[in-house]
């Protein structure tokens, strides 16, 4: 992969932050510079890698729907993704090279947990992708080879593992947007995260030299996790220009964009007031004078059908938009990579595939309190809905109560109420979980599977189609499709 070196906007950082610092090198050409504190690198590439990324997960992953047009993403026919990954991975190389040349070791732990971050999504989009070769330097390897999805993953864990043996939790780091400097909390979330990239391996033994199962146990059983939601792997936004929520004032909310039927009868189902966060009623509804906490007051369009179709359901007034909060509060809830609540559900599934020992019902149970709890924070004006006694009238229901049943049904408990944390959160993890357990469960045209993945980007054939061309036949059998099925799903 060609070494990338804009760093325009990184120099324009530096010159605002290091006033104090010696001018004639800031005065360099500002595409170029060679010299900087990686703390003021830290800033922009943790908000790269936690911001969020767009919402098409939400329609593959039947959340939302698109009413004036066909959303690619709803009707499961996308096509190539693009490998800018790596414009952030170089970012990070150059923060930790900066961290070497400078003697300071802590940004080295946090530059080798990024880096497992955005090697992960890279992976699980594509399947083989450049990772020994990729970040060698311009001029040096022009043209990376790919390595097997499963030697990433190996890299992957690695990564990880001296992330969390260079931690220094006595130290403090500067330019953290993520934990104010806190070394401890980066530690927890380093290991809880190597147990969600564990656990999207269910369905291998090994990877590379590790197994699966008996490395996800080491690092459970060695703790030092995320203990509740003011450790969350998360960004959070404030009500200034740059650092606003990133849905805040977009038009996409304003036009076709409504909520999945889906969705939205799973919530009624489950009496689930988490409904009246994440949907508003429908405009009969209002007229009627229901009141928001009515579960009769909402609905959605079918994720199947012809977007037309759904568009009626618009002009009779009984369908609902996403709830208004996520365009018009600026600082809607922060954005989070891995949260309590996920790691308590992750733990439940390891209990229930008998890869740790533990209570699963009390681990289930903890993900939804934390869920309802974080809530009951961030959503403005609806704590009344997350209370302890709503909470314990929820897990009560036999909709909602752990399953006594076999592990497929406890599975299936787990991953769906797991799917409803994700709302706007967590990247493309639900969508993978389905794909890798079948839960939580989507509605597919007749015919029509989940993409898998998907199609490497034109700039790669066009630059490195020998390297890619060896990797969709060893991968695929030379096509490059988005059913194609990657190592980890096989």
């Amino acid at each position: 992969m060609k070494r990338y070196s804009t760093f325009a906007a990184l120099a324009a950082i530096i010159f605002l932050m290091a006033s104090c610092q010696d001018m004639d090198k800031l005065n360099e050409d500002p595409n170029r510079v060679k010299e900087a504190d990686p703390s003021l690198l830290l800033t922009p590439v943790a908000k790269n890698v936690f911001s969020m990324k767009g919402i098409d997960k939400e329609y593959a992953s039947r959340m939302i729907i698109q009413t004036d047009g066909e959303s690619s993403y709803q009707y499961f026919k996308w096509n190539s993704s693009n490998f800018d990954r790596y414009n952030d991975l170089m970012q990070i190389q150059k923060m930790m090279d900066e961290a070497e040349r400078t003697n300071q070791e802590e940004y080295l732990a946090l530059g080798h947990f990024l880096k497992a971050q955005l090697f992960y999504e890279l992976t699980m989009t594509f399947g083989d992708i450049p990772f020994s070769e990729a970040l060698q330097g311009e001029g040096e390897i022009r043209f990376p080879k790919y390595d097997s999805q499963e030697q990433v993953f190996e890299g992957i864990i690695k990564e990880l593992d001296l992330a969390a043996s260079l931690v220094k939790t006595e130290a403090t780091v500067k330019g953290d947007i993520i934990y104010n400097g806190d070394l401890t909390k980066w530690k927890k979330l380093i290991n809880s995260y190597q147990l969600k990239v564990l656990m999207s391996l269910s369905k291998k033994s090994k990877a590379g030299d590790f197994s699966v199962a008996d490395k996800f146990n080491s690092v459970y059983n060695a703790g030092n996790l995320i203990e509740n939601n003011a450790e969350n792997g998360e960004i959070t936004f404030y009500d200034q220009a740059g650092s606003r929520y990133p849905r805040f004032n977009e038009s996409a909310y304003g036009s076709g964009m409504y909520m999945s039927g889906t969705f939205i009868d799973l919530l009624k189902e489950l009496k689930d007031p988490r409904l009246f966060v994440f949907a508003q009623q429908t405009a009969t509804a209002l007229e009627k004078g229901l009141d928001e906490s009515d579960f009769e007051g909402y609905n959605g369009g079918d994720p199947i059908v012809p977007y037309a179709e759904n568009e009626k359901l618009v002009q009779g007034k009984n369908i609902s938009k996403i709830k208004s909060r996520y365009y018009m509060d600026p600082t809607a809830e922060p954005n989070f990579i891995l949260s309590y609540s996920e790691l308590q559900f992750i733990l439940a599934e390891a209990v229930t595939r008998g890869w740790i020992n533990g209570d699963a019902e009390a681990f289930y149970n903890n993900a939804i309190k934390a869920s309802f709890d974080f809530y009951a924070t961030y959503a403005k004006g609806m704590a009344n809905y997350f209370t302890v006694e709503s909470f314990e009238n929820y897990i009560a229901q036999n909709t909602v109560k752990f399953s006594d049943g076999d592990t497929q049904a406890k599975l299936k408990q787990i991953l769906t109420q797991k799917y409803i944390t994700m709302f706007h959160q967590g990247g493309w993890t639900i969508y993978y979980d389905h794909l890798r357990t079948g839960f939580p469960e989507f509605k597919t045209q007749s015919g029509v599977t989940p993409p898998t993945r998907w199609i490497y980007p034109t700039s790669e054939y066009n630059r490195n189609q020998e390297n890619l061309q060896n990797a969709l036949n060893s991968q695929f059998g030379g096509e490059d499709n988005i059913r194609s099925v990657a190592w980890w799903l096989k």
